[in-house]
């Protein structure tokens, strides 16, 4: 054999060649074939010298007397038909003389109708789930699956099935693929590298089923177009993110072995970072052959891949039917089983459902001396705020309200708030919170929603309600709220299982939404953290949000239930880092609960100040964390001495859901886990069909167990719709609406939306409902609403920007924004509001939001601001400043009378604002001014006026 191979050698490759002449390779292997299939896969994957060796041949002589013969040859030297002709030569198969020379071979370009196909095709960000080593150079490996079904069209089915499971793995609808083929017309007998390539791009989002996809993928396999060289589409994938190639060698389906039964399989180094081969085992039953590099795909992610893809070829060869891609699914039952086992609890949850009002009943029997809130130098006792809400809830009933009726709850944050919240549960009644700051008609769209029965304020705008009864807090305090009736003790009859609060949350119909949650999941929340937290009557807590924010449930009762001590923290204190900085300090608050947009401008306050806080624990929540600027705050603040957790929740699940303990590690690299299912709680992240998908794919998330609400106040259909039957552990769960994966430890990666639905600095916006409430403005025929600005991470950059088609095409957007305002919380307010003369749409008819802003009417500029001083004393050079330092942060013109906040500007921004203002020597600026004076003019006059 080693004679013919020089003779063949030499007469193929000739003297000029510039590489020796390869020589034939003989070794003994210590063991039986089976055992020694290692040995094969080493020497297939050790790599040649890139000038001086471009062929390798080793024959593997086992101890059971068979032998492997391995070729290896550079792709652009010889292709793997040529790989078999020249082992027809060495085996005796045919001489080499029958064989014709290399020849040369330019591949061409590829044609534009390929790279249109390129072009339009979906593009994954990179193969983060695929868990490649660093280290690894250009090593390559590979796994091998072997499948029941082979025959005629093992090519394309194993292209389709790999389509389907790279889609998932990267959510994408259209993913593409690169094919590694032979010529059509490649000279017979004739060694060389005839290998070429083309782009197959699949439709998968159901517009197509599996019959056409597997007639598309045949023909991308053994058709006449795309004669061009593997490497330029190599290099077009990488260039568009995409990590997959499908590579189909010639005669894997129809000549497997030779009939003296010896088998010849190939496996080709591809150039690209994964590769599925058909192939044959060495019995000659089909087999998949996955080859990966391992700097990009790691073992155990090759290895998941591989079975994933087999299972689905094994779908698509045992049916005739025409599927949708969906209909496919990647994982058997046992492996789905244990999928979805892996977003259960570590720990079981040991607790035992009361009511809230119980609960706080018994601490306050326990310390009834221990001060449980406190605000602005005022405070309450557990004995006394148990006195005083018992008082109160005696009056609510003595005034009419009966035991599970709905008490809205609108007040300042003030101790008169946590009375009347836990007053109205003492009452027997269910809680309604409601901000005082939000817009008349949403106030009063939430009061007839709910069906109050009586509302807690003092405010005006529910007087004279129908069939509402309007209370004071000092009414209820005197006993005044009900002349003539005797308040007497209540004693409640629900019992834990019943509403202890309805929070509205906003909703994709155009209106808010209200969410019934019962008693026994805040204490069952309470229970699932109080342990692995640490939470006890040591700490003091913050009520740093409004109350109509789920996250105030968790600071109220986080606090309160637990003996802790209640820092309710003012509106003008919460919006301003500084304040809110200094208040920590004074009140030596240990517990903090805060958005990261929020957390951000606090960092940078306690840098300024200096002074150490004694926070021992802080919880993310409400919106996505970035972990990576944390780096500052484990300077100041080192794990030890202060726990940073981050957690994943939703209104509908009661506030938290997962928790991980964020690391100075994580910090580092960027880690989007937010942990493992709280005790009590669990996860399952599935496909559209609720079937679980694996690990590190992407799926929604979906949570069961005791955080569940009871439905969605007066709306059974969208109840239905939200809340399903949870098939793996009885009982209900919730279909979130939110895109995650489950990592193989059980941990959660939160990965945004499905829908329209976004966090804009930590409120929840479903900006269908800022749509519909657009449409409702006079004139206005379309609307389109976009968060722009926050592509960077900033969370004070992120705008909602509304694009509207007005019915005069020269009408003003002023009016349709001043509507908004009148309806919408003033975080839901868009920042702009743009004429388009149409809203521009993709080919496939829908919104093409990137080209939203080419269609804008450009407006007419603003007036200059006047740098001279007037005659009445305004201070024109100090407006001046003020308009530059505007239109720095904003990044759009501003005149005298623009609204800071109507141009762009939120709280993260105006706290920018005092920092630029500062620097620059303008006078000192308290938040409260710019709420209260937000325009150029008369803010520059109130700032003038302070220095006299």
């Amino acid at each position: 054999m080693g004679r013919t191979l020089d003779e063949a050698v030499g007469a193929w490759w000739g003297e000029d060649s510039g590489c020796k002449l390869p020589r034939l390779w003989h070794e003994r292997v210590p063991a039986d074939r089976a055992a020694g299939s290692d040995r094969v896969r080493a020497e297939t994957t050790r790599a040649l010298h890139p000038r001086r060796e471009a062929f390798r041949a080793v024959l593997l002589e086992f101890a059971d007397g068979q032998a492997d013969l391995v070729l290896v040859a550079h792709r652009d030297r010889l292709d793997a038909e040529s790989l078999r002709l020249v082992a027809d030569v060495l085996t005796g198969r045919s001489r080499h003389e029958e064989t014709r020379p290399v020849e040369p071979h330019d591949p061409g370009e590829a044609p534009e109708e390929t790279l249109q196909e390129w072009r339009a095709a979906d593009r994954a960000a990179g193969l983060d789930w695929a868990a490649g080593e660093g280290g690894a150079g250009e090593r390559t490996g590979h796994v091998t699956v072997e499948l029941r079904a082979g025959a005629p069209g093992m090519g394309a089915r194993l292209a389709v099935a790999a389509a389907i499971v790279i889609a998932r793995f990267e959510d994408q609808d259209r993913p593409l693929l690169g094919v590694l083929r032979n010529w059509w017309d490649r000279p017979a007998r004739t060694l060389g590298a005839f290998d070429t390539g083309t782009l197959l791009a699949l439709d998968l989002s159901g517009a197509v089923d599996t019959g056409a996809l597997l007639a598309h993928a045949g023909e991308a396999l053994t058709g006449r177009t795309g004669r061009c060289g593997a490497d330029q589409y190599a290099d077009l994938m990488r260039a568009g993110g995409s990590g997959i190639a499908v590579g189909v060698l010639d005669g894997a389906d129809d000549e497997p072995s030779y009939a003296d039964g010896r088998l010849y399989t190939a496996c080709q180094t591809a150039p690209f970072p994964l590769t599925v081969i058909p192939g044959r085992t060495c019995a000659g039953a089909p087999q998949l052959i996955v080859q990966h590099r391992l700097r990009e795909v790691g073992e155990e992610a090759a290895a998941r891949f591989a079975r994933h893809v087999a299972f689905v070829y094994e779908q698509l060869s045992s049916t005739t039917e025409r599927l949708a891609p969906g209909d496919l699914g990647l994982l058997g039952e046992e492996e789905a089983r244990r999928t979805a086992e892996l977003g259960l609890p570590a720990t079981s949850l040991t607790w035992e459902p009361e009511r809230i009002d119980a609960v706080f009943a018994a601490r306050a029997a326990e310390r009834p001396d221990a001060v449980a809130v406190t605000c602005e130098g005022r405070t309450l006792t557990y004995a006394e705020l148990e006195g005083r809400a018992a008082r109160w809830a005696a009056a609510l009933r003595a005034g009419g309200v009966g035991a599970g009726e709905r008490v809205g709850i609108c007040l300042e944050r003030s101790l008169d708030l946590v009375v009347a919240m836990l007053a109205v549960l003492k009452a027997d009644c269910v809680y309604v919170p409601m901000d005082p700051d939000y817009p008349a008609d949403r106030l009063a769209y939430t009061a007839e929603d709910a069906g109050l029965r009586a509302v807690v304020t003092t405010l005006g705008i529910f007087h004279g309600t129908a069939g509402m009864w309007c209370v004071r807090p000092e009414e209820l305090e005197a006993g005044e709220a009900a002349p003539g009736a005797a308040p007497e003790e209540v004693k409640p009859t629900r019992a834990p299982e019943d509403a202890a609060y309805v929070i509205y949350t906003s909703g994709s119909t155009g209106r808010p939404k209200g969410v019934v949650v019962p008693h026994r999941n805040v204490v069952a929340l309470l229970a699932a953290t109080r342990d692995d937290f640490g939470i006890g009557p040591d700490d003091t807590w913050t009520l740093f949000h409004s109350c109509a924010f789920d996250f105030s449930v968790w600071e109220v009762w986080g606090a309160l239930l637990t003996g802790a001590r209640l820092v309710v923290v003012p509106f003008w204190v919460s919006r301003s880092p500084a304040e809110f900085h200094t208040l920590m300090l004074t009140e030596r608050v240990t517990v903090l609960n805060q958005t990261p947009s929020a957390f951000a401008q606090l960092m940078e306050a306690d840098r300024r100040s200096g002074e150490q806080l004694a926070v021992r624990l802080v919880v993310f929540g409400g919106e996505a964390l970035d972990a990576r600027p944390l780096r500052t705050w484990f300077d100041r603040y080192p794990e030890d001495r202060c726990r940073v957790v981050n957690m994943f929740g939703i209104t509908e699940t009661t506030v938290h859901v997962t928790a991980q303990t964020v690391t100075r590690r994580q910090a580092l690299s960027g880690s989007r886990s937010v942990g493992a299912a709280l005790p009590g709680w669990c996860l399952y992240v599935l496909d559209e069909r609720r079937r679980p998908v694996p690990c590190g794919v992407p799926g929604e998330i979906y949570v069961g167990g005791e955080g569940l609400a009871l439905e969605y106040l007066g709306r059974p259909d969208l109840t239905r719709e939200r809340f399903v039957p949870d098939p793996f552990n009885g009982g209900r769960m919730y279909r979130s609406g939110d895109l995650g994966r489950l990592l193989p430890d059980g941990r959660l990666e939160h990965l945004g939306r499905l829908d329209s639905q976004v966090k804009v600095r930590g409120f929840r916006i479903e900006l269908d409902e800022i749509r519909t409430v657009l449409l409702e403005a006079p004139d206005v025929t379309a609307a389109a609403v976009v968060v722009e600005g926050g592509e960077t991470g900033d969370a004070a950059q992120a705008r909602i920007t509304a694009y509207v088609v007005m019915r005069d095409t020269g009408g003003e957007t002023e009016p349709v924004r001043l509507h908004a305002q009148s309806v919408l919380p003033s975080y839901m307010v868009p920042t702009s509001v743009i004429a388009v003369p149409d809203l521009p749409l993709t080919a496939n008819g829908k919104l093409d939001t990137r080209k939203l802003a080419e269609h804008a009417v450009a407006p007419a500029p603003p007036a200059p601001v006047d740098t001279a001083a007037s005659p009445d004393g305004d201070p024109g050079d100090l407006a001046a400043s003020l308009a530059s330092a505007w239109e720095t942060l904003l990044g759009v013109p501003v005149g005298p009378d623009d609204n800071f906040f109507l141009l762009g500007g939120n709280s993260l921004l105006a706290v920018r604002l005092t920092a630029v203002m500062h620097e620059q020597g303008m006078p000192p600026l308290q938040l409260r001014e710019l709420y209260l004076h937000p325009t150029v003019t008369r803010l520059a006059r109130v700032l003038e006026s302070s220095r006299t």
